[in-house]
């Protein structure tokens, strides 16, 4: 009964999110405005903006908080890259494409984020956060399942950042071994702080199968990142978001516990306000077929309002 409640809340917080209008979005002037200072210093020098410097400015404070937030209410386009190695089976890579819209409905925020996955597949793997139930197979490229979650957050939030919601998962692989062939969907909860210089939290996500091909293995995912980021001057920062998955479902060991962080920075390319960091992590625990460790990679274009 529980389940199936949350399943059925989870499809009609997604749907909301989906359904509601963008409002009129701030032009691209506007966001640049927020952004600029003047086109030359006193003594004639450019700008740290045109000179590819790190963003000082109060708003580049604020724009590092938002990029660091994922229930900030900032459009933005993320590019993940992880490559996972030492599996029995060989190595895999997942690109994931991670556009971010919010939405402001009165005194809340929708925000709607989706996740493409792109999969190279060396075969039966386990462990990955995009592939909760794989199958025997090839080694393969191709298009993952599609991922789409919808958060509701106050849009005036206190010291304590929350946002609830929901999350579906479409059938849109195109092989067996990048996808599990089911439609999935459940809740997702997500709570933050960011007293300077720190910004800490926790994203926690439960899936379950409803629908889809009855040859294929359920889905009964659990995904928890907790994340740590210690900001530093000049637009650098340390930082740490493991994602950790469990398979409910799984004969023995389910969990996946990886364990690592790096850096990253937030800058201006021209005009374009960027986030970009590099983690490593060690799956201190693994189930049979799964990586020994990673290496993630994210670029974020950032289009502040």
């Amino acid at each position: 009964m529980v389940r199936a409640t949350c399943l059925a809340l989870s499809l009609l917080l997604v749907c909301a999110g989906c359904a509601v209008s963008r409002p009129g979005a701030e032009s691209g002037s506007d966001r640049a405005r927020a952004w600029e200072v003047a086109d030359v210093d006193h003594d004639g020098a450019p700008d740290a903006k045109e000179a590819g410097e790190p963003t000082t400015t109060a708003q580049g404070d604020d724009l590092r908080a938002k990029a660091q937030n994922p229930v900030g209410a900032m459009y933005s386009l993320p590019f993940e890259g992880t490559f996972d190695f030492g599996a029995e089976n060989g190595s895999a890579f997942i690109l994931n494409t991670q556009p971010v819209i919010p939405v402001t409905v009165g005194d809340w925020n929708l925000i709607n984020r989706t996740i493409v996955p792109l999969i190279h597949a060396p075969g039966f793997i386990t462990g990955l956060p995009e592939l909760p139930a794989n199958v025997q197979g090839d080694s393969t490229w191709g298009l993952g399942d599609i991922n789409h979650t919808t958060f509701l957050s106050p849009a005036a939030p206190g010291s304590l950042i929350w946002g609830v919601g929901a999350s579906l998962t479409l059938p849109t692989a195109t092989s067996d071994q990048t996808g599990t062939g089911q439609w999935s969907a459940g809740p997702s909860l997500v709570f933050l702080t960011q007293a300077k210089p720190w910004s800490l939290g926790v994203l926690m996500r439960q899936l379950w199968s409803f629908a889809g091909d009855d040859d294929r293995p359920d889905v009964n995912q659990f995904l928890l990142q907790p994340f740590v980021n210690y900001n530093l001057d000049g637009g650098w920062y340390l930082t740490s978001t493991p994602v950790m998955t469990a398979n409910w479902d799984a004969d023995d060991n389910g969990w996946t516990v990886p364990l690592g962080g790096g850096v990253g920075r937030v800058f201006n390319a021209g005009k374009q306000p960027m986030n970009v960091r590099l983690q490593a992590f060690y799956n201190v625990v693994r189930p049979d077929f799964a990586p020994d460790w990673s290496l993630m990679f994210t670029i974020q274009f950032m289009f502040p309002k």
